[in-house]
């Protein structure tokens, strides 16, 4: 009978230390910096003649949940309107952080997340031409060069995010998000309007508008933390 309750004792602990090592090889995970590039931008700036710009964008995992997040960005867009043509230039850099919702398996690491930006812009707009009625001309409108530059504007605004990242290969992710946009700040000029704000979009819609990018990253694993 001592011999039995022994190797049944010796039994529990055998199973309960393989238990520990499975769950402890289980909730190892990974920590480090993730940044790349939205390809979106890059390709729209061969296929659209009145557009340039760039965005890159980065992560950094600080919990089991919560990454901190930026994006830093440069555009350059000409606007041709029935009324006016005219040039923005600009820089802009996003910060807030992501919430990863989606529970991964094993080694898995993608993200299905919501987060929020501040985001900030600087930049100016070149009035290229613009018409004005002129009751002789008889289509009723007289296109005049301008060249006229208003210049150190600048624009604040909130993100909400919508997103996800999925690992395709090691190290290496694609991601989608959505953006709905909050403008916060607007120094406009005078005698003029900001209808573009790099990183921000259009602002036809009042202080509301909305933004996308599609991104590839790669992670630099840092150090591995094992999940609570």
């Amino acid at each position: 009978m001592s011999k039995y309750i022994f190797s049944l004792i010796c039994l529990c602990f055998s199973l309960q230390g393989i238990a520990q090592v499975k769950d402890t090889i289980k909730q190892k995970e990974r920590y480090g910096v993730r940044v790349g590039v939205d390809l979106h931008r890059i390709t729209k700036s061969f296929y659209d003649k009145d557009y340039q710009g760039i965005e890159f964008v980065g992560d950094y995992r600080i919990s089991q949940k919560f990454y901190l997040a930026g994006e830093l960005g440069n555009e350059d867009k000409t606007v041709d309107d029935d009324r006016f043509n005219f040039t923005t230039k600009g820089t802009y850099f996003k910060v807030g952080f992501d919430y990863n919702s989606y529970e991964n398996w094993l080694d898995m690491e993608n993200m299905i997340y919501v987060g929020m930006r501040y985001g900030v812009s600087s930049f100016n707009h070149t009035l290229n031409t613009y018409s004005i009625y002129d009751p002789t001309n008889y289509y009723g409108l007289t296109t005049l060069e301008s060249g006229e530059k208003f210049e150190g504007l600048n624009a604040s605004w909130i993100e909400i995010i919508g997103g996800l990242k999925a690992e395709v290969f090691s190290n290496f992710y694609v991601g989608f998000s959505v953006r709905l946009n909050y403008l916060v700040s607007n120094k406009k000029p005078e005698n003029f309007d900001n209808l573009f704000i790099p990183g921000y979009n259009r602002t036809y819609d009042g202080k509301f508008g909305a933004g996308f990018n599609y991104t590839v990253s790669y992670m630099i694993p840092l150090y591995k933390k094992t999940k609570k």
